[in-house]
């Protein structure tokens, strides 16, 4: 149901970054690589942790929303400069984790700090349950590396799920903009560490299978 929800958004949303990759690769004459996207993506959300922990909330949703699409942004500019990489997929996927740690923490010392200290646990099963995510779905693809499945489709076979990323850091962007980031932690981490179990799930059945 989320994903029939998600996935039309996810492809307008795409649509329109390929043509911020087009007037980027353009503008900057190709000098703009897409690593240089991750890296500044990865940058930025030092920034949005900043406005979390000064409470100034709205500026960091609008801030997560602006460089939360670097995340696509990056991909579209390295399909448009026949740069797409194993090397760029493991910088974005780490890049991410790292941005999650940053908010995460950023979220923890601003529940500490407004009364809400029982929930900055919330906050680390938050962190904790997200990288288990990204962590079960790399060991399922390296499960498979003996098969003769590509690369890309790897990539793809366990990203399913109820909170992949991109849909935590929407929720995530909800809560900042109506002021309930603590509430908004808590549900995260209870369907992120749900996801967590599918996906494990999923990753097993599937090597069991191909192991057969």
């Amino acid at each position: 149901m989320i994903n029939e929800i998600i996935d039309p958004i996810r492809k307008q949303i795409r649509n329109g970054m390929k043509k911020v990759a087009h007037a980027t690769h353009i503008g900057s004459r190709g000098k703009i690589t897409p690593n240089m996207v991750t890296i500044v993506g990865l940058l930025m959300h030092l920034l949005i942790a900043y406005f979390i922990i000064k409470s100034q909330l709205t500026a960091a949703a609008v801030t997560l929303i602006i460089f939360g699409l670097f995340d696509t942004l990056d991909g579209e500019l390295a399909r448009l400069q026949g740069k797409e990489s194993l090397a760029g997929m493991v910088l974005d996927a780490s890049t991410d984790r790292m941005k999650e740690v940053i908010l995460y923490s950023s979220l923890v010392f601003w529940c500490i700090h407004h009364n809400y200290s029982s929930y900055a646990v919330w906050a680390v099963i938050a962190v904790g349950s997200s990288l288990c995510i990204s962590y079960i779905k790399a060991k399922g693809e390296s499960a498979l590396n003996d098969t003769n499945i590509p690369a890309q489709l790897k990539n793809k076979m366990f990203a399913d799920g109820l909170m992949r990323f991109e849909i935590r850091m929407f929720i995530l962007v909800l809560g900042l903009l109506f002021d309930v980031p603590a509430q908004t932690i808590a549900i995260i981490a209870v369907i992120s560490t749900i996801t967590a179990l599918q996906r494990l799930s999923k990753v097993v059945t599937t090597v069991a299978q191909h192991e057969k």
